[in-house]
């Protein structure tokens, strides 16, 4: 079975062709601010990003033939997690319905959808379509237990919008490495990027995450996390700050950004090393909030884990990873997964409904 994966971020496009589980082709197509200026919504940026795609599998002198093609899901309504087809529907509440219109992650399903039509149009008058599209575990998968979504605001319900498919990637990794399955397992996950996520899965569903987006949880390189609510109010009638400013004191120029001016997390920890107190205390406030974070999930699973762990870019810090160890170790084994799996995880996703072991689910 032939794939092609389609993962859009804010600066690049990840792409990937696979040979059933075997990579064949790996780009990461950067976009520099300059090429992208020229677009008010990261909608208008489809047709560039589509053709850099297809430019790519050119240059690779891959034919455009595959058997499905699967994007990185967009903020659509919460669904449960798995592998969906791409509709109508879907393609209808991307364009005009998402809860945060102007995200990258919302263009790969219409670029995998408009790859697969362009491979179908190419088949002779009355064949079946081939080449079908996907999009599996997208961050707005909401499995939440009623009592997680209870807020002390009838106004304001918990939502998560989380690492879903990176997580749950590497969930499945580690029950094959131990020989079990995810569905046998209690874990915590902490997906440790941009944004930080926490989630208790509980036997296969993740039972209690934050929303890692814009919401709670711990700050981050560019996250404010859970803030002082009453404080928050005052700042919006403040007069100091309008509506878009202050919704980038939320996710942006917050969390480490808003704190060290950076959220090169390299250039951190070379500013600690040159003794800088301020930084190191930052840092080691935000590995204190996550691992209270985490404490608060073993709650959720009264107790009951099997390991705790940590993937994302910044499980590649030694330090972050061993103070996270020592302040949550007493609750389950650690492992780290340092980095992400997404592309293959879209990949394999995608695989598993061609080849009959897993269903497509219905987009409605």
């Amino acid at each position: 079975m032939k794939i092609l994966v389609i993962n859009p971020g804010s600066t690049s496009t990840k792409m990937a062709v696979y040979e059933d589980e075997t990579p064949i082709l790996l780009r990461n197509i950067s976009h520099t601010p300059e090429e992208l200026a020229g677009f008010s919504d990261v909608i208008e940026q489809q047709d560039l990003r589509r053709q850099l795609v297809i430019d790519e599998l050119r240059a690779a002198e891959i034919p455009l033939d595959f058997d499905a093609v699967i994007g990185r899901g967009g903020l659509v309504k919460p669904i449960s997690g798995g592998v969906y087809e791409i509709n109508r529907r879907m393609l209808d509440d991307t364009l005009h319905g998402c809860v945060m219109h102007n995200h990258a992650c919302n263009l790969g399903c219409l670029i995998a959808y408009e790859i697969a039509e362009e491979i179908n149009r190419q088949q002779p008058n009355g064949d079946q379509p081939r080449c079908r599209s996907f999009i599996a575990d997208p961050g707005v998968v909401d499995e939440l237990s009623p009592l997680a979504r209870i807020s002390g605001s009838p106004l304001m319900p918990r939502i998560c919008i989380w690492h879903a498919l990176n997580q749950r990637a590497i969930a499945r990794r580690f029950a094959r490495g131990i020989g079990k399955e995810y569905e046998d397992l209690n874990l915590i996950i902490c997906h440790l990027g941009g944004g930080i996520s926490v989630a208790a899965h509980e036997h296969g569903k993740a039972i209690d995450a934050n929303n890692a987006l814009d919401g709670e949880g711990p700050f981050s390189p560019e996250r404010a996390g859970s803030l002082p609510a009453a404080d928050l109010i005052r700042l919006c009638f403040s007069g100091k700050y309008n509506e878009k400013q202050l919704l980038k004191r939320i996710a942006g120029k917050a969390g480490l950004n808003a704190h060290l001016g950076t959220n090169d997390l390299r250039e951190i920890q070379k500013r600690i090393k040159n003794g800088d107190e301020h930084a190191k205390l930052i840092i080691d406030a935000m590995i204190y909030h996550v691992a209270k974070n985490i404490a608060a999930e073993a709650a959720v699973l009264c107790g009951n884990i099997d390991a705790i762990l940590f993937t994302g870019g910044m499980a590649h810090s030694e330090y972050i990873i061993s103070e996270l160890r020592r302040r949550i170790g007493f609750l389950a084994p650690v492992y780290t997964f340092p980095g992400e799996d997404e592309m293959e995880a879209l990949a394999l996703n995608a695989l598993a409904v061609l080849t009959g072991r897993r269903e497509a689910k219905v987009y409605d």
